[in-house]
C-alpha cells in the first residue's frame, strides 16, 4: 500500500469504492453497447447519433449539477447522478424504440466510452482534495485513477465472458441486455454508498456565484477549451467504437474483446502510478505532454497494422502511456484554483471534455457506416490530440501549480 493511501478517511475509502463500482459498470457496458444497439435494429449512423445525444445530454445535466454541488450539497448531487444512471439503464434495457432511447440518452447517465460521465468525477475529485493532505494529492489521484482503470478492465472482461456464455442458450440481443440491466442495478448500489458520505466531504465555504468560480475563471475557461479539443479527438475512437472496429476488421468475438480491453485498461491504470512519480520530477504539465504525445502517434498507427497481433500490440502499448496525463491533469486543476472552487472547476472542465467527446461519435458513426472509411476516425483522433498536446504545453508551461500540490515546480 502506498504511503499516500495509509490512514485514508472513511469518506476517502467510500469514494474509492464508488469510483471502482461505477467504472466496472462503464467498462462492461462499453464492450457491448454498440453491439447491443445494432442487434436491436439500429444502424451505425443511428448509434452514432444516439451516443452523441447521450454525451450532449450528460454535458448539460453535469454542468448544472457540478456547478451547484457546493451550494446544494455534494452528497445530494451524487445521489441524483446515481438515480439518472439507473433510469438510463432501465430504459435501454426494455425498449428498442429510438425516440425513447434518445430521451433516456439525453436525460440519463450512460457511458458509451468506458470512461467517466455524469457529475460523479468532478465532485469526487473535489471531495478527495479536501480530505487528503495537499502534498499527497497527485499520488492519491494516481491510485484513484488506477482503481477506476482496473475496475473498467474487470467490467470489460466480465461483460465479454458473460455475453459469450449466455449466447450458448440466449439470443445475442438478450445476452447484451443482461449487461445493461446490471448497469442499472449498479446505479442503485452507488446511491446507497453515496448516502454514507459524511459532512467532511462537503465544501468548506458556501458558494454564492452561479458558476461556482470567481478569480479562477480565466484559467478554468482556457483549460476547458483545450480539454474539449482533446476529448473531441478521443470521441472518434471511444472504447465502444474501438471494440467495434476490432470486430469489423478482425472478426473478434465479444469474449476476446473483453480480454483485450481488460488488458488495455489494466495497463492504463498502472501507468497512472508512474505518472505521479514522473510529475514529482518534471512537473505536472510536462508529464501530461511527454506521455500523451507519443500515445497519439501510436493511435494513428493502429489501423495501419496488417494483422490482429500487431494492432493489438500497438493498442496495448498506447494504453500503457495514454492515461498518464489523467491524474496529473486532475491534480493540476485542483492546484490552480481555490478550494471552494474545486467542484465547479472540475465540473466545468469535465463538462468541456464531455462536450468535445459528445460531438465526434456522430461523425464516427457515419464513417464506420462506410467500410472504406472505418480507419479514418483513428487518423482524425490522433491528429487532433497531438494539436492539443502542443497547444497545452505552449499555453500553460509558465503557469505552475501551488507548492501544496506536492509536485515539482
Amino acid at each position: 500500500m502506498a504511503t499516500a493511501l495509509r490512514g485514508l478517511t472513511t469518506d476517502s475509502r467510500l469514494l474509492f469504492a464508488t469510483r471502482s463500482i461505477r467504472l466496472f459498470a462503464y467498462g462492461g457496458l462499453s464492450v457491448v453497447l454498440v453491439l447491443y444497439l445494432v442487434s436491436l435494429g439500429l444502424t451505425e449512423t443511428d448509434v452514432g447519433l444516439l451516443l452523441t445525444a447521450a454525451l450532449l445530454g450528460d454535458t448539460a445535466i453535469s454542468l448544472y449539477l457540478t456547478t451547484q454541488a457546493d451550494r446544494i450539497g455534494r452528497r445530494r448531487i451524487l445521489i441524483v447522478g446515481a438515480a439518472l444512471m439507473v433510469a438510463a439503464g432501465l430504459v435501454f434495457s426494455f425498449t428498442a424504440r429510438f425516440w425513447l432511447l434518445l430521451v433516456a440518452a439525453i436525460i440519463g447517465v450512460i457511458s458509451p466510452s468506458g470512461q467517466e460521465v455524469g457529475p460523479f468525477l468532478p465532485i469526487e475529485q473535489a471531495a478527495l482534495s479536501q480530505v487528503v493532505p495537499a502534498r499527497a494529492r497527485t499520488e492519491v489521484f494516481a491510485w484513484y485513477t488506477l482503481a477506476g482503470s482496473v475496475a473498467t478492465a474487470l467490467g470489460a472482461l466480465a461483460a465479454g465472458a458473460l455475453t459469450q456464455s449466455l449466447q450458448r442458450t440466449w439470443s445475442a440481443d438478450n445476452s447484451y441486455r443482461a449487461i445493461v440491466v446490471a448497469y442499472a442495478v449498479i446505479g442503485v448500489m452507488l446511491a446507497v454508498l453515496f448516502r454514507r458520505l459524511t459532512s467532511a466531504s462537503e465544501a468548506p465555504v458556501a458558494v454564492t456565484t452561479w458558476t461556482g468560480i470567481g478569480e479562477s475563471r480565466r484559467t478554468v475557461l482556457k483549460l476547458s477549451a483545450l480539454f474539449a479539443l482533446d476529448s473531441f479527438g478521443g470521441g472518434f475512437v471511444v472504447q465502444s467504437f474501438a471494440a467495434y472496429w476490432f470486430y469489423l476488421r478482425f472478426g473478434i468475438d465479444p469474449q476476446t474483446l473483453g480480454v483485450l480491453f481488460f488488458a488495455a485498461n489494466v495497463l492504463a491504470g498502472l501507468s497512472a502510478l508512474v505518472a505521479s512519480r514522473l510529475a514529482n520530477r518534471i512537473g505536472l504539465i510536462n508529464t501530461m505532454v511527454v506521455t500523451h504525445l507519443p500515445s497519439n502517434v501510436l493511435l494513428i498507427l493502429i489501423p495501419l497494422m496488417p494483422t490482429l497481433t500487431l494492432a493489438t500490440i500497438l493498442l496495448l502499448v498506447r494504453f500503457s502511456i495514454s492515461q498518464m496525463d489523467v491524474p496529473t491533469r486532475q491534480s493540476y486543476v485542483m492546484a490552480v484554483v481555490s478550494p471552494h472552487e474545486r467542484s465547479a472547476a472540475s465540473g466545468i472542465t469535465g463538462v468541456a471534455r464531455t462536450t468535445g467527446a459528445a460531438l465526434s461519435p456522430m461523425f464516427a458513426g457515419i464513417l464506420f457506416a462506410q467500410p472504406s472509411l472505418m480507419n479514418v476516425p483513428f487518423f482524425i483522433a490522433g491528429t487532433l490530440k497531438i494539436v492539443y498536446d502542443l497547444w497545452l504545453f505552449r499555453a500553460f508551461r509558465a503557469l505552475e501549480p501551488h507548492e501544496e500540490a506536492g509536485v515539482a515546480s
